[in-house]
């Protein structure tokens, strides 16, 4: 997260990225014709909450960290809504105005309406980070993980707008400092346990000084200067309380800087994997045995560090198959003077680092990444990536030449598995500077495409509405589990459309401090016909949709362990407001 050294000067910067070697939208489009490809409708849609780092002096690290955001169908309606994690003020501080998180409703019209203290989630007995969002009790309603300091707040969705903060019924309040969560199904029993990844060996009473003695010189101290810890499992006990089993299950054992985390399957053995990026330490990836045990094999499987062989700075990771060939590769951001990792899944428990190949060594040299996903924002088949910027150093340009503390996000083209910056022609959201923390994606509009909510320190959120997805053909799945959790995270689908098939699955966590809309969303480029779509869901049975209709959102659960699988396929296609639900065998 912190350079290694604040004096350090680039050595080079190779293979810098042409201007006008590629343009998006229409082919042989005049330069500057278009349209704006992604539009801030922050102000229009209603939001004016502003996250709140409660800085001092004292150059406290955890103001520098914050906040996390969310997209989720808190009251079922069809729309997505917004919650968004404050830090706020120090215990201490006498000159603070004290803050609060925000829920915001999504209306009909697109606006959105705060209606975070009718829904009693505006204070949280911790400086905020990140969130984690998920139905963990499986009553169809989202319910919502807070993490910060000096411990976390789980909020049970009561069905009515309203959520109860239940963290110490349900054995979850972790202590210490927490970053990103992700919420999955390790021992595939149906109900979501909680991964928590925590930072630092930090406290109040830990602060050092650092950087020099001198007015405006005084820097955030290097995560060296704090103790590596170990973060936390969480067993669901299926009756509204957790276990923690992080000795027993070996995720204790290892002791990291957690600041970003995605489960997964990498190996596609039907058991959720958990990769967690680590900060200035190697990155770890947690091998599920099966039998509630994990194996740390980062190192075996050539992940625990950059292609230099060293640890770096890991922050935000997401995991997908990029490639498309079927195997969930891996993405890491890292702070500038790092490039961000990409991983290409081997298939043999291995990955190799392109990032060089993948034409990514140094587009990201010059900034400082948290938050990413995977994401084909174009819907053409390919994912892409976005990447949102910002430093750790407030005064970082007093330390290093050509570093700023606000960045402009980076909209990654995937063109055939090499990637080209475009975000720079792409909209004037993408070439403001922001200091960005979590990255939220979501279709909150219902139109087909990405549209993406990241939140900055210290400054207001920015809602990004996708202009340019819907214009190719797309199909949507929304998995409703019985037998599986039913956020039916861990389900891999399969669409086969134009004699080509695209896998993607539903994760647990990814990018940093943030979560997501948990609809799979794929772009299917000038084809409008969709020949099958399989539902591989997280306790191995299989649904096969013959010939979905393309440009809607289909609503599929999981046929109910008793129900006959001689039962008829019957589709039921919606683009809003999705109303009932499809039973296939």
């Amino acid at each position: 997260m912190m350079p290694g050294s604040p004096h350090r000067k680039i050595v080079a910067v190779c293979s810098v990225l042409l201007a006008g070697a590629w343009t998006l939208g229409v082919p042989g489009a005049p330069a500057g014709s278009e349209p704006e490809h992604f539009t801030d409708v922050t102000r229009q849609a209603g939001i004016t909450w502003q996250h709140a780092n409660g800085a001092t002096p004292e150059k406290y690290l955890i103001e520098t960290m914050g906040g996390g955001g969310a997209f989720l169908d808190f009251n079922r309606d069809g729309r997505l809504d917004i919650f968004l994690v404050q830090s706020g003020c120090h215990k201490f501080s006498v000159d603070c105005v004290p803050a609060r998180n925000a829920l915001y409703r999504q209306n009909p019209d697109g606006t959105f309406t705060d209606v975070t203290e009718k829904a009693g989630v505006a204070v949280s007995p911790t400086y905020g980070q990140g969130v984690a969002v998920a139905d963990y009790d499986n009553d169809g309603s989202p319910d919502i993980y807070v993490t910060g300091f000096p411990r976390n707040v789980l909020y049970h969705n009561n069905g009515d707008g309203t959520f109860t903060d239940v963290t110490q019924k349900a054995g979850v309040m972790a202590g210490g400092w927490s970053t990103s969560a992700a919420f999955f199904d390790y021992n595939r029993d149906g109900h979501l346990d909680l991964y928590v990844g925590r930072y630092l060996d930090w406290d109040y009473d830990k602060n050092a000084f650092c950087g020099e003695r001198r007015p405006g010189y005084r820097a955030y101290c290097h995560p060296d200067q704090f103790k590596a810890v170990a973060s936390r499992l969480y067993r669901n006990n299926g009756d509204g309380t957790f276990t923690d089993v992080s000795e027993a299950s070996g995720i204790a054992q290892q002791k990291g800087k957690a600041l970003g985390a995605v489960a997964f399957d990498f190996n596609r053995d039907g058991w959720p994997d958990l990769y967690v990026a680590n900060d200035a330490v190697r990155n770890f990836l947690f091998k599920n045995n099966g039998d509630g045990t994990f194996t740390e094999m980062a190192m075996i499987a050539e992940v625990a560090y950059g292609f230099q062989g060293k640890p770096q700075s890991g922050m935000g990771a997401d995991a997908a198959d990029y490639d498309g060939d079927g195997l969930p590769d891996l993405f890491v951001t890292n702070i500038d003077y790092e490039p961000n990792n990409l991983y290409r899944n081997n298939g043999d428990d291995s990955f190799t680092d392109v990032t060089v190949p993948a034409n990514l060594g140094s587009v990201a040299l010059l900034y400082s990444g948290f938050g990413t996903r995977f994401v084909d924002f174009d819907n053409n088949g390919d994912l892409d990536m976005i990447v949102l910027n910002g430093h750790v150093l407030d005064n970082v340009h007093l330390f290093r030449e050509g570093i700023a503390y606000a960045e402009r996000p980076l909209l990654l083209e995937n063109a055939g598995g090499r990637f080209q910056e475009v975000g720079a022609r792409s909209g004037k959201v993408f070439e403001k500077p922001y200091v960005g923390r979590a990255l939220a994606l979501g279709d909150f509009d219902n139109d087909g495409d990405t549209d993406f909510l990241w939140v900055t320190n210290g400054a207001r959120p920015v809602l990004v509405r996708n202009d340019i997805g819907s214009r190719n053909a797309w199909i949507g799945f929304e998995l409703v589990g019985t037998a599986s959790n039913r956020d039916a995270i861990g389900a891999v689908v399969t669409v086969t459309a134009g004699g080509r098939q695209q896998v993607r699955e539903v994760v647990g966590g990814s990018s940093y401090c943030a979560a997501h809309d948990l609809r799979l969303l794929f772009g299917l480029g000038v084809t409008e016909k969709v020949e099958k779509a399989e539902i591989r869901w997280p306790n191995r049975s299989v649904t096969e949709l013959e010939n979905p209709a393309a440009r809607r959102y289909h609503r599929v659960q999981e046929r109910p362990p008793d129900k006959p699988t001689a039962s008829p396929n019957v589709i039921i296609h919606l683009t809003q407001h999705l109303e009932s639900d499809t039973f296939l065998p």
